[in-house]
């Protein structure tokens, strides 16, 4: 079993900060990548940010240059940092990761249960 979870989220006000941590743990072998994607009410899910196991990072145009993706190898754990927040920003956003078990020889897609980010004054 895999599990995916996310921490970090909540209310903030337009143009602070907030760091969202998701931390990938079970029988896990090998990760090929971990992301961010949100989702706003009435949209679709989006893609924010990716990192893959080559330090390869892709950022949504609507967020570059004010949030930054990271990835911790050790503790299989991916950052997104985003600063200048605006109300336009507020979604759930869901940690992914495309990785491999012990118990496969298949990479598959794994989701978190997502937080809340809130910016609003």
């Amino acid at each position: 079993q895999v599990q995916l979870v996310e921490s970090g989220g909540g209310l903030v006000q337009p143009g602070e900060s907030q760091r969202l941590s998701c931390a990938a743990s079970g029988s896990i072998f090998s990760i090929f990548s971990m992301a961010w994607y949100r989702q706003a009410p009435g949209k679709e899910r989006e893609l924010v940010a990716v990192i893959s196991s080559a330090d390869y990072t892709n950022v949504a145009d609507s967020v570059k240059g004010r949030f930054t993706i990271s990835r911790d190898y050790t503790k299989n754990t991916v950052h997104l940092q985003m600063n200048s927040l605006k109300p336009e920003d507020t979604a759930v956003y869901y940690c992914n990761a495309i990785l491999r078990t012990i118990a496969s020889t298949l990479y598959n897609t794994y989701w978190g249960q997502g937080t809340q980010v809130t910016v609003s004054s």
